[in-house]
């Protein structure tokens, strides 16, 4: 019973250390403090999210998650568009254990798949941050920059088709596209 314990709280605690612990939201279209506390009050309603603190002079909003929750990065996106403005940039840090990454790659990561571009071959130890670079959470230009740099289809749409199940059902998996 003892060997049971010691295994499960193992396994706890590498699950802890591979869960994203916060964000770094900067958000476009504010142009006063009413604007910051609509994206502000949006946040709020996250249910991963601990902690919001506003940054007014920048846009920005860092976001500290719960322990064991999982996050959203879409709903992140969506509680700022709720608000009637635009993600302009989202960074995610995430502690990573002896995890080996290479530029045009997927890796999951907290039950999240992610497809690394523009970065060398490397093991990612400890707290490093990740920067989203989907369409709707850069603007066109960088959008547009890291498209030129992978041929997967799955930067355009976001997903990839899995063909998996019974009878080979067809299911989508979400892929969030990264750079560090």
């Amino acid at each position: 019973m003892k060997k049971i314990f010691v295994i499960i709280a193992s396994l706890l605690v590498i699950q802890s250390e591979a869960q994203f612990k916060q964000a770094t939201l900067q958000a476009s279209g504010l142009t006063c403090a009413m604007c910051s506390k609509a994206i502000y009050k949006s946040l709020e309603k996250l249910v991963f999210a601990e902690k919001i603190q506003s940054n007014i002079k920048e846009s920005s909003f860092t976001i500290t998650f719960k322990q064991n929750e999982a996050v959203d990065f879409d709903a992140i996106r969506k509680a700022v568009e709720d608000a009637g403005f635009a993600v302009a940039n989202l960074k995610v840090t995430a502690n990573f254990n002896d995890v080996s990454v290479a530029n045009d790659s997927h890796v999951v990561v907290d039950g999240k798949s992610l497809h690394f571009l523009n970065v060398k071959s490397q093991v990612l130890k400890g707290d490093n941050v990740l920067q989203v670079i989907d369409k709707k959470f850069v603007s066109d230009k960088v959008y547009n920059k890291y498209a030129a740099a992978t041929k997967m289809q799955c930067f355009t749409s976001g997903v990839m088709e899995n063909t998996t199940g019974k009878q080979g059902q067809s299911t989508a998996t979400r892929i969030y596209h990264v750079t560090i």
